[in-house]
């Protein structure tokens, strides 16, 4: 293969063993921290990203992808209202839902709660709570038998297990002869949930929509609709749509309003990942600096005879450019080889090193998620990649244009 004379020469050099074996040590530095960046950076958002993810499913097995409700949360014409919804294309699940406040007591430990009111027969359509049942079921909640489901840390804070019985207090009040009372009622407890996220935990509980339609005084009525988008990422898409079609006598909602700060503030730990972990890139591409700062040093005879062999100061430019560049590309390759295979492995590496080192890394008392989930994205794949070589040009820059700056005489005359 024919290769231009300076990308021959350039490879030569790259290759050939040098007598400065110190040299040859600083280049097999550099390109070992261009490897070791390369492969953290892919790692660490590997892993960021499979965070996100998993987190984002346990948040959405609690919560809707859009919701659509009236201004006064009573929805009294919602079968209709989920036909039409469901004509879109991308709702995939429709079913109704109750969402009030109240006070759960159990002698002495009272604590506020979200009390959702659900269909167990349809709800499973729209969320996977199902799937996080840790006692009992979905179905064990019957209309008019006023069954409860609770967080797992609500029962806790309240000290319950399944079978005991609770009271609810509601905001709503009825008149008596001693004035405003509020209005109780006993639920017994059916089941637990543990979605894995505090908030939804600690906080929430579910009963039948219909016994939370009528202790809520909604008379039958909704509080509205959770829907189930295929695309999960296109819920502001379908809000906007269903918005158009409804009119202004629906609110619609999707989970991207309601977490936005939430992905946000996560959206803005990997940015500041990613920088913090470029910097172990870029300090080992300037590394190149060094490294061919003393190669021209040491080349400068070899400059001064390819420069009276007629090799112009631009060719002597791109031979030390390529040896630069050869460095960062070789790292940056190596990089990627193994940190596409870390973080393709990391669910079988991360569990052979707490065995071998008898630890646990996230200890099930203090993270939610005890797992290191990783979800490698082709975008930031690519993105490291061309960052990583990027930087390995720039820092061939000034060295290369101080061995083309070179005098023949001035360099021969020492030898």
């Amino acid at each position: 293969m024919k290769l231009p004379v300076e990308f021959f020469i350039g490879l030569r050099y790259t290759s050939a063993r040098r007598r400065n074996h110190f040299i040859s040590f600083i280049s097999l530095i550099s390109m070992l921290g261009i490897m070791l960046g390369v492969m953290a950076l892919i790692v660490v958002l590997s892993v960021m990203n499979g965070f996100e993810q998993e987190l984002k499913g346990r948040i959405l097995g609690m919560v809707s992808h859009v919701t659509v409700s009236t201004y006064d949360n009573k929805l009294d014409d919602w079968p209709s209202l989920a036909k039409k919804v469901e004509a879109n294309p991308e709702v995939i699940g429709v079913a109704p839902y109750v969402d009030a406040e109240a006070m759960l007591s159990n002698l002495a430990s009272v604590s506020g709660a979200i009390i959702r009111g659900i269909d167990p027969s349809q709800e499973p359509k729209v969320s996977e709570i199902h799937k996080h049942m840790v006692f009992g079921k979905l179905e064990d909640l019957v209309a008019g038998e006023y069954g409860i489901i609770l967080g797992s840390g609500l029962a806790s804070n309240l000290d319950v297990v399944p079978g005991d019985r609770v009271t609810m207090i509601t905001p709503q009040s009825r008149v008596s002869p001693l004035g405003f009372l509020p209005r109780l009622r006993r639920f017994k407890v059916v089941g637990l949930f543990e979605i894995g996220v505090y908030e939804y935990d600690r906080s929430s509980a579910l009963i039948h929509a219909e016994d939370a339609s009528k202790l809520f005084r909604l008379d039958g009525a909704m509080s509205g609709i959770r829907l189930k988008i295929a695309d999960m990422d296109k819920a502001p898409e379908v809000r906007y749509q269903l918005r158009k079609e409804l009119g202004t006598d629906y609110w619609v909602s999707d989970w991207t309003l309601r977490h936005s700060n939430y992905f946000k503030a996560v959206q803005t730990e990997k940015t500041v990942m990613f920088i913090i972990l470029s910097l172990i890139v870029a300090v080992a591409a300037f590394n190149i600096v060094s490294t061919l700062v003393m190669v021209v040093t040491d080349k400068q005879a070899d400059i001064a005879i390819l420069r009276t062999l007629g090799l112009s100061p631009a060719s002597v430019t791109a031979v030390f450019m390529v040896q630069g560049t050869m460095i960062g590309f070789i790292g940056t390759l190596i990089g990627l080889l193994a940190g596409v295979t870390v973080a393709s492995y990391i669910d079988v590496i991360v569990p052979a090193l707490e065995q071998l080192f008898h630890t646990q890394f996230l200890p099930t008392g203090v993270y939610p998620i005890t797992e290191l989930p990783s979800d490698m994205k082709l975008s930031d794949v690519v993105k490291i990649a061309l960052l990583s070589f990027l930087l390995s040009i720039i820092a061939t820059i000034y060295p290369a244009l101080k061995a083309s700056s070179v005098r023949p005489a001035e360099a021969l005359s020492y030898e």
